[in-house]
């Protein structure tokens, strides 16, 4: 009788010890990676960084005159995520950057190494500067799709 009340008691205080103990949150996203942009051949490089701050850029071609069909690689001026939220605006490349808002979310892919496991849906608008520095801006909807990632363990 003695014993059973010792395990009893036991078994409670490591519960009680258990249940006290603070419980590891699920761990959030990593929505770094290389996305889609626009036009095939194009690419958003996004790396979540640490209290919400982003980095990356956009590679494109570019399509003004003296730039047209040369690869640009536009680095984002400021940055930030709040969870799946994602804000950024990013340099001035020959009169043309870009700011987005949006979401990332799930996508189709069913494993990280999928094309869109991760989507990137919101608003870009693309701002256009000429030489008497008046600006003009055209919105749109978009969705950026995740490239596969590589999974292997490092050899």
């Amino acid at each position: 009788m003695r014993l059973r009340s010792v395990v009893l008691f036991c078994c409670l205080v490591l519960s009680a010890v258990l249940g006290a103990a603070p419980q590891a949150a699920a761990p959030a996203e990593d929505y770094s990676g290389m996305y889609s942009f626009l036009k095939d051949g194009e690419f958003i490089q996004i790396t979540i960084e640490e209290k919400g701050a982003v980095s990356g850029f956009i590679s494109r071609f570019g399509d003004s005159g003296t730039d047209k069909g040369s690869f640009l690689d536009q680095f984002f001026k400021s940055g930030k995520t709040d969870g799946s939220k994602l804000i950024f605006t990013t340099e001035n490349v020959h009169g043309v950057w870009f700011t987005f808002e949006g979401n990332f979310e799930r996508g189709p892919g069913k494993k990280p190494e999928d094309d869109a496991y991760f989507v990137v849906r919101g608003t870009l608008t693309r701002f256009t500067s000429d030489a008497e520095k008046k600006t003009v801006s055209q919105e749109r909807q978009v969705e950026f799709k995740s490239f596969p990632r590589d999974t292997s363990p490092p050899q």
